[in-house]
């Protein structure tokens, strides 16, 4: 993948667009500070009013931000040579002092704004990575609501003041997020809770916010035709509405719940319905190590390649057997422990107010994709990738999915290990590819988009606990897939004889993936190396 580069960075536009932007971005940065000028010394003076309520402050922030972006990106890059060292630096900073503008602007704006850039920043290996490695930050600088606002929202929703409700309830959060923060409470008859409460001033900010930033995109769209974002907004209209009903968000973890409950290790806070609204859930209260922590899961004794399989093992289930996907993995929604009663790791699965549904005939085409990438065969590759949207785009398509390079994607991903340069690579083609990349994501399912970004997290957690390399993940993506596309075939079929025939094809195929899995474990044991140190001896031996 050589080549393409950010085309919007190479428009050269008129000077008559670029006067036009200038101004745009003048005049926007005057009419902030002038509305600043006159009315901030009331706002910030008084303490009932907070000017981000107020709907002119939230829209001329977010104008004027645009405005600087696109005008730095029309402007900083314009008498410098294409490809040059200079030019490729420039871009750089261009990017690292956008993000950081971006960045501002939804730590500023809050909420809706908030849940958007983490969800840019999440976006490893798709976009440049001055923007996901400064949006990245979002997960940890989200906004706390005051004790009386969240007393407020637990009155207006429960009907009674906290103290009637709980025995203590500490007033500094456990985690703050984009839209709720969570409290750690006891019942009046002892339970230990824990409490998610909404920010109160969200429901009303995120429609107006999803409608400001569509409108901002399709301007910036006009300036730049290769800036393709829309799918951006269309995914906050369809999936932040079910975030916020934290009734969906508990009945969600108890259906994830009940259809993983063969896997022991994995740990669903229990949901208290008596006490749960639209705004406030009540969970069990579960403690633990975040995922990525590996120097937490090393003093706790707790083995870093089993979570990293159980992980993937969950996840695998979850998308090519159940079509129904959690999608916010980051390391603050998913914990680890060593379970007191029996000594075993437990994975503990926090947030489940975003989950992706997925058709059957997509779930199924994305499972032979999988099993075609994990094959290298080319041919059905293509097939699937352009089923699924990809088009002519196909390679960069597989790139994205696999976060690795085309070369390695021929060799076949589970032959091959992850390495630095690879890594480097595959960042500095996401830069490069960008309006390819944006047109891949306007073209997909909408299912996909959020399946990317998932990958993207989990990749995130397996690189900082160092197990990218391993090929387990692979093989248990391949059981799941064997198994959904032959239950899938069963249900289809009306012979016996065929049934039988599809389940001894799948038990032969699974059989297979065991003893592969079984003799990697035994190569990478110290009782396999002795073992084959004295086959090789005995092999070169002259009797």
């Amino acid at each position: 993948m050589r080549g393409g580069g950010l085309c919007f960075l190479r428009v050269k536009a008129s000077r008559g667009r670029e006067a036009v932007v200038a101004s745009m971005a003048r005049r926007a940065l005057k009419l902030v500070s002038l509305a600043a000028a006159s009315s901030g010394f009331y706002l910030y003076s008084s303490k009932y009013l907070d000017p981000n309520d107020f709907g002119a402050v939230r829209v001329g922030r977010a104008i004027a931000t645009t405005a600087v972006i696109t005008y730095d990106y029309l402007t900083a890059l314009r008498s410098v040579p294409y490809g040059s060292q200079e030019y490729a630096y420039l871009k750089s900073q261009v990017h690292l002092r956008s993000a950081e503008r971006l960045r501002d602007l939804c730590c500023a704006n809050r909420g809706t704004f908030i849940k958007v850039g983490q969800h840019l920043g999440a976006l490893d290996y798709l976009l440049p990575e001055e923007y996901t490695r400064t949006l990245k930050v979002l997960h940890s600088q989200a906004p706390q609501s005051s004790m009386q606002e969240i007393e407020q929202v637990i009155r207006e929703d429960l009907g009674k003041e906290i103290k009637e409700l709980f025995v203590s309830f500490e007033d500094t959060p456990l985690g703050a997020a984009s839209l709720a923060q969570v409290h750690k409470a006891v019942l009046q008859d002892g339970r230990t809770v824990a409490v998610k409460v909404q920010h109160p001033k969200v429901q009303a900010q995120c429609s107006k916010d999803i409608l400001l930033m569509e409108i901002l995109l399709l301007t910036v769209k006009q300036i730049f035709p290769d800036f393709e974002f829309m799918w951006l907004v269309d995914e906050a209209k369809k999936n932040l509405p079910l975030e916020l009903d934290f009734l969906n968000e508990g009945r969600n973890a108890e259906k994830v719940a009940h259809m993983l409950k063969d896997f022991d290790f994995l740990k669903v806070p229990r949901i208290y319905w008596e006490l749960s609204t639209r705004r406030v859930l009540l969970m069990e209260f579960v403690e633990g190590g975040q995922v990525n922590d590996r120097a937490y899961m090393e003093r706790n004794s707790i083995d870093v390649n089993e979570i990293s399989r159980n992980l993937g093992k969950m996840y695998s289930e979850m998308i090519f057997v159940n079509g129904f996907v959690h999608c916010d993995p980051h390391p603050g929604n998913v914990l680890v422990r060593k379970c007191p009663a029996t000594g075993k790791a437990h994975i503990i699965l926090l947030d489940h107010g975003l989950y992706q549904v997925l058709t059957e005939k997509f779930r199924l085409d994305y499972c032979r994709l999988w099993q075609s990438l994990i094959k290298a065969d080319m041919k059905r590759v293509q097939k699937y990738s352009r089923r699924l949207g990809a088009g002519d785009l196909y390679p960069l398509f597989a790139c994205m999915l696999t976060a690795r390079s085309w070369d390695s994607v021929n060799r076949g991903i589970d032959r091959s290990p992850v390495t630095a340069n690879e890594d480097v690579e595959i960042r500095t083609n996401a830069a490069a590819y960008l309006p390819q990349i944006n047109q891949l994501l306007n073209n997909v399912p909408r299912q996909m988009l959020l399946l990317l970004k998932t990958n993207d997290l989990l990749r995130g957690i397996e690189s900082a606990l160092h197990t990218r390399a391993s090929a387990s993940s692979f093989l248990n993506m391949s059981r799941c897939c064997i198994r959904a596309v032959s239950t899938y075939q069963r249900s289809k079929s009306h012979s016996l004889y065929r049934k039988a025939k599809i389940s001894l094809l799948e038990a032969l195929s699974l059989w297979q993936i065991n003893l592969y899995e079984l003799f990697l474990r035994l190569k990478g044991s110290r009782l396999g190396n002795w073992v084959i140190a004295f086959l090789s001896r005995m092999h070169h031996s002259p009797y």
